[in-house]
Formats: C-alpha cells, sequence, structure tokens
C-alpha cells in the first residue's frame, strides 16, 4: 500500500481508493461508484437521518472497536481510512434472509413510503452492536437523528419495542500520526471547523486541504486532570467525552445533542452564535490550550474568546488542542437550558449556561455567570448584570434586579436575524427564574438562613424537566368475521408488500435506477427576486465549469412554454420573474456537482417591481384571483339579531412543508424517434405529466411515456409541482439527445415547489346563553402564490368544512384566493379542509368560554345529527359520529381526567395542564366531479400469476398491496399470485391523480370490475372441470383461445355539487372520527408535552413553521431550520381505535377513506394547549387580561411564551419603528 492510497472497508469488502477526492461524500461513493443505493439522500445536510450508515473503527486509545451511526451525506470519503462501513445492504436481503431489525420494521407496519426507513434501520442495528439489549429510552435516543414523515414513529417503535430489556478533485486529503507531523496552515478539521461538509455543499466552498483529526493521539482523549478540571482533547467525539466524565458531574445540563459523529473542539470553533455547549464552557470558565508550529498558550474561555460572528481569537496557523473544565467547588451551582422548536436533534433558538458560586457558608454571591448563546452574533456574557449581583444575597430582591438588568443588557433589534425577538427575550429571564428556583431548592435542602429566599411550592415544578416515558401505544380494530378464508386477505392487518424490500434497500426509488452510459445532470436556475424583470442572463462564466454541456430556457421550448392547471404558468420565466424560486432556466453538465457549480456560476441583473407577499398586502392592493367563492344557506340578518351574544375575531393558520423524505426527481430519456420520450418520475399526476411535456414539446401525448415504480412520500406535493421539474429535464433530454436526471436538493424543493395555503379568517358568530350558535360569517383568505394551480379546489373544500360537525341554521362563507408573489401553494393532505374545520373549531371553543360552559357540552348540542342536511345542502347518511364521540369520552376517562387536570393547575403556578376534545366530518370525493373515476388492466398469465396494474400511484399509503387485497378476493386467489410492477400512462390512461383518500375506492372498484370479466370468461371452464385449480381454468381458457387481458372502470355516481345553486352532492361518504388529547406546557419556555396526536397534524398545529422575509424569499430550507415531527414529538400514550361494526356501504368491500380525515383530529392538541394557556392566565392576577385571546397556528413554543402574560413578558416587550423591516413576515 502506498501512502496515498485510501483504504476502507464496504459490508466487508476492501476498497482501495489511488486517487481519492476529498470532496466526495461517502453518499456519493456508494451511490454511484458501488452501486449501492440503499443508503438514501435526504437532506444533504445531515439533518433528516435517510444516509445513516454504521462506522466502525478500532480505537487505540479504549483497546476496543467502536461503532457509530453517521450521516453518509456529509462525512468525507477520506476521512474513512481504515475505517468499516455498514450500510443496509450489508446487514441482510430479501434473496438471503432479513436481519431481525429489517424484518421487524417490516412486519410492524413501521415502513410505508420506505425512503428513510434504510437510514432507521442502520440506526437500531448500530444500537445493537453497541447495546445488544437496549432499554427503550436508548431505542428511541438511537432515532434522534431520524425523521419519518409516514408512520407518525408509532409502529417503528412499536417493532423494535421487541429488542428493549423489558420486552471533484479540487484538493487533496492528509492523515496525520501526530501532532507535528503536519503544517496546519490554510487546512480544515473539525477542530478548526466542523461545518465543512456543509459549506462544500451549500455555500460552493472549496478547500486546498482537508485534514481528518482521528488519528492523531493528542486529539483524541478524556483525562481527569488534577483536583481542578477535566481534560477533552477538542475532536473527541460529544459521546466520547461525556461517556468518559463521572456521572454526577454530568447530571445537572438540561440540554440534549444528537448521537452522530461530531466534536468539543469542532463545536467551539464554528463559533456558532447558537451553540448548546458554547455558554456552558465559557460559565464554567473551561480553559483552552491553544498550539501552532513551536507554540503552545492557555486562554480562559470568557466573554473575549468570540470577537466576532463565527470568529475565536485563534490565529490563522493555530489549531484547539484541549479545553480544561474545572470541578465545581463547595458552595457552587451550575445549569444549562436550551430551547428549540422541537426537543430532539434541533438547533437552539436561546441557549444558556448559569453558574453561582457562595462565599463560605452564605448565600451572598461571591462570582456569578450567566451566558447565553442566541441572543446575538455570538456567544455572550450579561456582565453588567451579573457584576452589580456581587455580595447580593440569593433571594427575591437579587431576582428582581438581575430579570431587569437582563431585560435592559439582553436587547435585541425588532429585525433581528432569527426574528421571535420577544420570546428570545423573554427566554433569557425565564431560564434564569428557573436556575434561581433550581439553587433555592437546593438551598433549601442545605441551610435555612434567613438571607435566603423561600421556595413557593407551587414554584417547584417550573425547575423539572418534562420527563418522557417510553411511549404507550394500542391499535384496536375489528377482526374478520369467522368463517373468512384464511387466504381472503380483505380486513386483515397486511404488512406494506414492499415493505422487505424497503428495509434492505432493494426496493428500486426514482434516482435509484442505474445511471445510463451518456446520461446528463440538470440544475435549475430559479430567480433571487419576488417580482422582477430580467434585463439579462449571462452564462459565460457556466461555461467554464468542467463538464459543462448547455444552458436551457424558454428560447429552446419547441412546443408551448405555457403550462399549469389554468394555463397561467410558464416552463421557464420569460421577461419577468413572479416569486423567488421562479424558474428561469437551468444547466446541464456531465455531474450533478458541476450542474450545481454552473448553476450558481449564471448571473441574472433584474430590475425589481413592487411584490405582494402576504396576505393582508394582498387585501390591502385588492390582488386576488376569481372567482370569489360563496356558500350560504338561512337568514343571516335574522339569526344575528336573535342571537344572545356575539363573538368577532380573526384566526391565522401557517402555511406547511410536505417535507416528504424523497425530493422531486425526473429521468428523461429520449428515444431517438417520432419524439418518444420515456420518463421516470416522482410523481402523484401520471397523466398531467404526459400532457404537459407532450405540450411543451409540441408532440402528441401518446410520444411520451410516464412510469411511477413509487414514491418517498407525496402528501399531495407532488400532484401538480412534480411537472415544474418534469418540464425541464424533457426539454433538456431533447435538446441533448440524451438522458437527462435531476433529483431536487431538498433547499431547492422547499423554495420552488410551495406547501399548504396559510389563511386568515374573519369570523362573526351569534350564539344563544346555552351555546347553541344560530348565525355564522366567515371570510377565508388564502394565499395562492403566483398562479392559480389548484388553490380554487382547496378553498372550495374550506368552505365546505366550514361546519366541521355542527348544524347552524344561518351561514355564510366567502373564500378570496390571493394572487402573491410566492411560490404556487398547492394540494396538501387534507386540501382546505383542515384549515376550514379548525376556523369552525376556534370559534367554537370561544362560543364556549363566552357562555361559561364546559367545550365539550357546548360541541355536544351543537353536532348534526342522522339525517340533517349541511350547510351545502347534502343529506348525512350513515352518520356514526355521536357513536364515536361517545366511544372517546368514555376510553380516555374524560372527566376523570378533567379533575385531574384542574387540581394540577392549581398546585403548579408555572406548568399548566390542558384538555381538549375535537370532532371531524371529512368529505370524500373530488371537489371536480370528473375526477372520480379508475382504471385498471388485468392480465391473466398461463402459469396462472396476474399482472395488475390500476391508475394510482404508490407513496407509501399502500395501495397497491390494497389493490392486490381487492383482486385476491375477487379472483379468489392467494395475494402471492398477484404483482403489481408500476403505474405507466401506456397501460391505464387519463388517470386521476392519486389524491382526495379516494384511490383506493376508485381503483379498487376498476380492479373488481375488471377481475369480474376474467372470471366471467372463465365460467364456462370451471363448469367444466368444477374440481380443478385456477391454473388449470387459466391454460384451458388460453387454450380455447379466450383472451385473458381485461380492463376495469368506475365512476363514483350521484356527484354534482354547484356553488351557485347549493345543490347537488359534494362527496359520495363522509369519514368520521373524535381525538382527545392532554397537554402540559412550561409557561416559561413555552416547551410541551403531548398525551394524544396524529402526529402530521401536530406538525401543522404544534411545530412546523414557514419563515419568509419581507422581500419573499424562504428562510427555511431544510431540516435545520423547518422542524417536521420527529421520534421525541410523539405523544407518550397514544391509542387508536377504529369504530366497529359500522361498514362503509358505499365502497368496495367497505373501504373507508383514512388517508386525510385524521389529520385534523391533531387539532386536539392544538386546542388542548389553549386551554393551558387560559389556566395560567388566569392563575396571574397581576395582570387583567381579556378571557378570549388569539392564538394563531402553529401553537409554537413561542406563541405559547408569549400568550402567558407575566412578569418576565411584560419586561420584554419590543417596539418596533416604522421603517423597520423585521427578518420574517407572516404570509
Amino acid at each position: 500500500m502506498t501512502a496515498d492510497e485510501l483504504v476502507f472497508f464496504v459490508n466487508g469488502k476492501k476498497v482501495v481508493e489511488k486517487n481519492a477526492d476529498p470532496e466526495t461524500t461517502l453518499l456519493a461513493y456508494l451511490r454511484r461508484k458501488l452501486g449501492l443505493s440503499g443508503t438514501k439522500l435526504g437532506c444533504g445536510e445531515g439533518g433528516c437521518g435517510a444516509c445513516t450508515v454504521m462506522l466502525s473503527k478500532y480505537d487505540r486509545f479504549q483497546n476496543k472497536i467502536l461503532h457509530f451511526s453517521a450521516n453518509a451525506c456529509l462525512a468525507p470519503i477520506c476521512s474513512l481510512h481504515h475505517v468499516a462501513v455498514t450500510t443496509v445492504e450489508g446487514i441482510g436481503s430479501t434473496k438471503s434472509r432479513l436481519h431481525p431489525v429489517q424484518e421487524r420494521i417490516a412486519k410492524s407496519h413501521g415502513s410505508q413510503c420506505g425512503f428513510c426507513t434504510p437510514g432507521i434501520v442502520m440506526s437500531m442495528y448500530t444500537l445493537l452492536r453497541n447495546q445488544p439489549e437496549p432499554t427503550m429510552e436508548e431505542i428511541e435516543d438511537a432515532f434522534q437523528g431520524n425523521l419519518c414523515r409516514c408512520t407518525g414513529y408509532r409502529p417503528i417503535l412499536q417493532g423494535f419495542r421487541t429488542f428493549a430489556r423489558v420486552s471533484g478533485g479540487s484538493g487533496t486529503a492528509a492523515k496525520a500520526a501526530t501532532l507535528k507531523d503536519h503544517s496546519w496552515e490554510g487546512s480544515k478539521g473539525p477542530w478548526k471547523e466542523e461545518e465543512t461538509g456543509i459549506e462544500m455543499k451549500f455555500k460552493n466552498k472549496l478547500f486546498p486541504m482537508i485534514v481528518c483529526p482521528a488519528w492523531i493521539p493528542e486529539l483524541n482523549s478524556v483525562e481527569p486532570g488534577p483536583e481542578a478540571e477535566v481534560e477533552v482533547s477538542a475532536p473527541d467525539t460529544d459521546t466520547t467525552a461525556t461517556d468518559s466524565l463521572p456521572g454526577w458531574r454530568r447530571a445537572g445540563s438540561s440540554f440534549h445533542c444528537a448521537t452522530r459523529v461530531r466534536s468539543v473542539g469542532g463545536n467551539i470553533i464554528t463559533a456558532s452564535p447558537i451553540s448548546d455547549l458554547n455558554p456552558v464552557f465559557m460559565a464554567s470558565g473551561a480553559k483552552l490550550t491553544i498550539v501552532s508550529t513551536g507554540t503552545r498558550r492557555t486562554v480562559r474561555m470568557d466573554h473575549t474568546f468570540f470577537p466576532a460572528y463565527r470568529k475565536t481569537l485563534l490565529a490563522p496557523e493555530e489549531i484547539l488542542l484541549s479545553i480544561e473544565i474545572p470541578y465545581s467547588r463547595e458552595g457552587e451551582y451550575f445549569s444549562a437550558f436550551k430551547q428549540a422548536s422541537r426537543r430532539e436533534d434541533d438547533i437552539a433558538k436561546v441557549t444558556s449556561g448559569m453558574r453561582v458560586l457562595f462565599n463560605p457558608g452564605t448565600v451572598q454571591v461571591k462570582e456569578l455567570a450567566l451566558c447565553y448563546g442566541g441572543m446575538a452574533d455570538r456567544t455572550i456574557s450579561a456582565l453588567k448584570t451579573t457584576r452589580r449581583q456581587i455580595s447580593h444575597f440569593w433571594n427575591e430582591g437579587l431576582l428582581q434586579d438581575v430579570c431587569a438588568g437582563l431585560a435592559e443588557e439582553l436587547s435585541l433589534a425588532p429585525d433581528a436575524p432569527g426574528g421571535m425577538v420577544e420570546f428570545r427575550r423573554t427566554l433569557t429571564l425565564s431560564f434564569f427564574f428557573k436556575f434561581y428556583l433550581t439553587v433555592l431548592q437546593k438551598l433549601g435542602k442545605e441551610n435555612s438562613e434567613d438571607k435566603c429566599g423561600k421556595l413557593d411550592p407551587t414554584h417547584a415544578s417550573a425547575t423539572l424537566l418534562f420527563q418522557k416515558d417510553p411511549p404507550a401505544n394500542v391499535q384496536l380494530f375489528q377482526e374478520v368475521p369467522k368463517g373468512q378464508s384464511e387466504e381472503d386477505m380483505v380486513g386483515r392487518s397486511l404488512p406494506h408488500l414492499a415493505a422487505a424490500m424497503q428495509a434492505s434497500g432493494e426496493a428500486v426509488y426514482c434516482d435509484d435506477i442505474p445511471r445510463y452510459e451518456n446520461e446528463l445532470s440538470l440544475r435549475l436556475v430559479t430567480s433571487t427576486r419576488a417580482h422582477a424583470k430580467i434585463k439579462s442572463i449571462d452564462t459565460s462564466e457556466a461555461q467554464k465549469v468542467p463538464g459543462f454541456v448547455c444552458f436551457i430556457s424558454a428560447d429552446d421550448v419547441p412546443g408551448s412554454n405555457i403550462t399549469g392547471i389554468y394555463n397561467d404558468e410558464m416552463v421557464f420565466a420569460k421577461d419577468k420573474v413572479t416569486c423567488v424560486g421562479h424558474i428561469i432556466g437551468a444547466v446541464v453538465t456531465d455531474t450533478r456537482e458541476h450542474a450545481q457549480r454552473a448553476a450558481q456560476a449564471v448571473k441574472i441583473t433584474y430590475e425589481d417591481l413592487p411584490a405582494v407577499i402576504t396576505i393582508e398586502e394582498a387585501i390591502k392592493n385588492d390582488s386576488f384571483y376569481e372567482p370569489e367563492l360563496k356558500i350560504e344557506k338561512g337568514n343571516l340578518t335574522k339569526g344575528f339579531s336573535e342571537a344572545d351574544n356575539i363573538v368577532s375575531g380573526e384566526l391565522h393558520i401557517g402555511g406547511q412543508e410536505h417535507f416528504y423524505l424523497e425530493t422531486h426527481c425526473t429521468i428523461a430519456v429520449p428515444k431517438g424517434e417520432a419524439g418518444e420520450m420515456e420518463l421516470f418520475v416522482s410523481t402523484q399526476n401520471t397523466m398531467k405529466t404526459q400532457s404537459f411535456v407532450a405540450n411543451m414539446l409540441g408532440v402528441p401525448a401518446n410520444r411520451i411515456l410516464v412510469r411511477v415504480k413509487r414514491m418517498g412520500g407525496g402528501f399531495g406535493g407532488k400532484e401538480t409541482r412534480s411537472i415544474v421539474v418534469s418540464t425541464a429535464v424533457a426539454l433538456a433530454a431533447y435538446k441533448t439527445g440524451c438522458p437527462v436526471r435531476c433529483m431536487l436538493d431538498r433547499d431547492e424543493d422547499m423554495l420552488i415547489t410551495g406547501g399548504r395555503h396559510p389563511f386568515l379568517a374573519r369570523y362573526k358568530v351569534g350564539f344563544m346563553k346555552t351555546g347553541r350558535v344560530v348565525a355564522l360569517q366567515v371570510e377565508h383568505y388564502s394565499n395562492a402564490g403566483n398562479s392559480m394551480d389548484l388553490s380554487q379546489h382547496i378553498m372550495e373544500r374550506a368552505l365546505l368544512h366550514m361546519d366541521n360537525c355542527y348544524n347552524i341554521p344561518n351561514i355564510r362563507g366567502t373564500g378570496r384566493l390571493c394572487k402573491t408573489n410566492l411560490p404556487s401553494n398547492t394540494a396538501f393532505r387534507g386540501f382546505g379542509g383542515p384549515q376550514g374545520m379548525l376556523i369552525a373549531e376556534y370559534w367554537m371553543s370561544e362560543v364556549a368560554v363566552t357562555c361559561g360552559l364546559p367545550a365539550e357540552e357546548v360541541r355536544r348540542i351543537n353536532m348534526y345529527k342522522e339525517g340533517d342536511l349541511t350547510h351545502f345542502n347534502q343529506k348525512l347518511e350513515g352518520f356514526t359520529l355521536s357513536k364515536c364521540w361517545d366511544e372517546c369520552l368514555a376510553s380516555s376517562q374524560y372527566h376523570a381526567r378533567k379533575r385531574e387536570v384542574e387540581k394540577f393547575n392549581e398546585e403548579n403556578c408555572w406548568k399548566k395542564r390542558g384538555l381538549s376534545i375535537i370532532p371531524t366530518k371529512y368529505g370524500i370525493s373530488y371537489s371536480i366531479p370528473f375526477l372520480n373515476q379508475g382504471g385498471a388492466l388485468i392480465h391473466v398469465y398461463t402459469d396462472g400469476s396476474v399482472l395488475l396494474t390500476h391508475g394510482g400511484t404508490e407513496m407509501g399509503q399502500g395501495l397497491h398491496t390494497k389493490m392486490v387485497q381487492v383482486a385476491s378476493r375477487a379472483l379468489k386467489i392467494p395475494t402471492s399470485k398477484i404483482y403489481i410492477s408500476e403505474t405507466s400512462t401506456n397501460t391505464v390512461p387519463n388517470t386521476s391523480p392519486t389524491a382526495a383518500s379516494v384511490s383506493a375506492d376508485l381503483n379498487g372498484q376498476a380492479v373488481y370490475e375488471a377481475c369480474q370479466t376474467i372470471l366471467k370468461r372463465l365460467e364456462p371452464f370451471k363448469k367444466k372441470n368444477p374440481s380443478g385449480s385456477w391454473e388449470d381454468w387459466v391454460m384451458a381458457a388460453y387454450l380455447d383461445a379466450v383472451s385473458l387481458s381485461a380492463t376495469g372502470f368506475y365512476k363514483t355516481p350521484n356527484l354534482g355539487y354547484s356553488f351557485e345553486t347549493n345543490s347537488g352532492n359534494a362527496f359520495h361518504y363522509f369519514s368520521y372520527g373524535v381525538a382527545c388529547s392532554e397537554v402540559e406546557i412550561d409557561c416559561l419556555t413555552g416547551d410541551h408535552k403531548v398525551e394524544g396526536a396524529f402526529v402530521q397534524g401536530l406538525g401543522l398545529f404544534t411545530l412546523e413553521e414557514l419563515h419568509y422575509s419581507p422581500e419573499g424569499s424562504l428562510h427555511t430550507r431544510g431540516p435545520s431550520t423547518y422542524k417536521i415531527p420527529a421520534f421525541g414529538s410523539i405523544p407518550s400514550v397514544f391509542r387508536v381505535s377504529l369504530l366497529r361494526d359500522c361498514p362503509n356501504k358505499k365502497a368496495i368491500y367497505a373501504s373507508k377513506a383514512v388517508g386525510e380525515p385524521p389529520l385534523f383530529l391533531a387539532a386536539s392538541i392544538f386546542f388542548a394547549i389553549k386551554d393551558a394557556i387560559r389556566a395560567a392566565r388566569a392563575g396571574n392576577t397581576d395582570h387583567k387580561m381579556k378571557k378570549l385571546f388569539q392564538l394563531d397556528s402553529p401553537a409554537t413554543p413561542e406563541k405559547i411564551r408569549n400568550a402567558c402574560v407575566d412578569k418576565f413578558t411584560t419586561l420584554c416587550i419590543t417596539g418596533t419603528a416604522e421603517n423597520c423591516k423585521p427578518w420574517s413576515v407572516r404570509v
């Protein structure tokens, strides 16, 4: 082996790279060089865990092999010298044998779309290699870097509970034997800076040298020092460092980091202003040993160590060798605090380290350190405030003085980066109050000095962290009837047919298709302005990038550049852009990396035009799409005149990013004759992809073949917006004559493709003293973005659901679509329904508060009954909601639980609980009648095997599995004989998008019809040979020249609602549900813990927040800034049951849509939070507060904390100057 050879192992096989490119990541190497596509690209920034692999290396210091889970998307291959890499393919396969981890996640329904599954499997596998019998807590901790958007995590944890104890070549690479072996100037390493992978990926930085310090003994140890400190060498991993510290020394910290490979020294030198560790080290008075060639010095990590943003005291040639952490002394107390959007693997909003040392035997302050991250462009110490407290006693006077001092010293400008100004300022006070109480609590146990403050017993819970119990889950459903054939799988709990392949990494997604020999890569070039004229496009620098092939734009389109559902969009913007992220063109190169570099080199000049960003700006500028929608029933004037009370208000509901784990992806392959082209696409809508591409290329639709094997999640985001990528890729393939591939990076995907519509509602509700609602008027406004897309139909569904489950005699709802300069918003699970229903439940809760009646009683007296007409005049038949409501009240022990909540709230001042029970009624059908159609094609082969195709696509919802169940029962053959390969436009034409929760109903009935045709043809052969087998009858039919191929078709009957006449059926049937949730909030930080929910809805209503600049640019473009629920977000108690003995007569084999309806039930968390805030406000008698208060969705920690008005929030009110532009605006 020569010195410059890189040697590592992948799944037991030796890999030798003679000229390793230090910029190549392990993920790119595995997928492209080794053809191991099981490891997925989900985000490219180490935030989703889809690329998780296990790294194993021999540790010479501990004399054992260590196993780590690592993000392959960030790990450079050059850091892997003598490391063994294990991927999902290396632990088991369906061809040989699945590993128990793979088998259990598959059998427990823990793999749905399957894109996240390999990463989750590898996190679990790594844990078991390190800890063969883990606790449930260790299992949950192992997934702190993994995200899943489909399953809600419950089935994954359920499956893994069984393991628990109780049940491009521009640089060089180097490895060094010791510190002396290398000159460090101009190089990068984790002790210099830990974000090398991120900077190469997102900032397009190139480094002359990247050094891996894992091989340097001096940089990999933890040693107890003299009496005064523990010494940690700088790049030691966080896990190694904390594992080596004595347990009692670690117990005081209340922050947590995800267990991925990263280093202590890198955390310091990165100098992040929101670092978790730096405030802790600064407050502790840690000493840093800094070395360079021939010099060595020690500095204290104090307020001078970070002179500016991302800067430290180190000179360019210096590196950090070690950190000395002092032991605590007699009379010294230390705490650390962090508040983030999500409890695990999340960047802090504010983080802090706090230390107090008292004079011996007293409670008189000798030293006080209060250090914060998230309050400036660096980690800071509140020196003015702390210096004033020296010699003061630890009592109420000191508390008030410190809070006033912090409010003054740690001010933030109204336009501070990161926003949330009042929240962050309040947190600095809340954290100190928690520290003050914690120290009081400890002092109370140790002395009873007169000058020490006394701990109010109702304040004690403020010092406690939320204790998360291992999740307890129950799912109840009805058994199949006795006597049902073993082979009949309808009604049985059948795992997803592809689950085992997904768990072993064998399932093929769009980007897993092997590269073609002459394949090219495409990268979109998008607008950086919200509204502007395009003055010039300069591609000269892009053309200099190696591997550059061409730049494509509107000028290259051979057919029509006009596209979109309403023909109001362009394939490529021409002359003008109307949002940040508007596609102007694309570069085509030989590799993905070169495409990224070339796209960034394209220079575009603009002339800015006035932009409309928010709903309020659209209303002010009368910027709307037509038509204005309206539903009206009864006499509104009469209703309001008869009402005892009238309440009016407004509610804003934020948007939501789909965050499917697989981003948009298309491969276009030109066939070279008659304009034929084959497209492999991750889309829910094969028909529109086909027709829009054909229109753009100027060819008939019959020349364009669109194929979909499966998607890594969709949720509505791939119903129409996937086509903006597919048309661009198809044009590049047309122009170059080569296959072209494009898979969007996560930041591109989030920027370009839009999400759930933000809504603003202005409501007025009239009601009697009994709580009976007699009149309702709601004005709905949605932020549609820069094109119509599906916005009209989304608003229609919002209006059709504005009643939720309540019979309101006099009602008017209007809907306006705001035309703004944001990327077009689109379909998202629920399709306007959740927004309409949240507004209904919001005013209903205000009715209950105003009447002083229990909310559950007010909801019950307003509820529909069997046979009632809705506000859109559809009769309710098979109305099972009352049954659901009573069952949920009983199973949740609602009334007993309510008494416990009231008792808890009386006994605790700074922690409060809330309880809420919420119903839902969700209409099943497309709102456009002609879309309610399904098609199927069946081929029966002479060996008796069946190839089934239908109009729906598979995105994790198990649609193919259900269709196989339908065909199996209809044909009376085992599911093992039936196979679905893919969805394609050359098998079932003109298909409706897979959406609206109706795909199983529509396509299932079409499959049934096709099966009946086959059975009819086989009937004579069955009669001739009644004791024969399926195979006998099939062969007999073939020998008699009978067709064994059939199509099936179905359309939903009796649909056709008219907004003009408010008549006709809007829906085929309704799905009903009820959820009860209990929530505990921390009034000081806004943190909360949930006892029941549906997880994507939990994200929508409490966590996920999109932030836009006033100029319309999206700040939240990846998992580091946009937070979806994680494993730790799910309820600690989660019980789900399906109503028994209520078959649906209106769909195939009593099928009932459950894709979208349950999402809204998570609103029960939102209203439980509001209930808890109301308890906090009622208990705060110092501030006279109104009973009714506005809480917009999502109810984030910021909104919860700010709504719990108290002495701390009043100190932190921040005014805004008229000309001040905030960091983000509510769109």
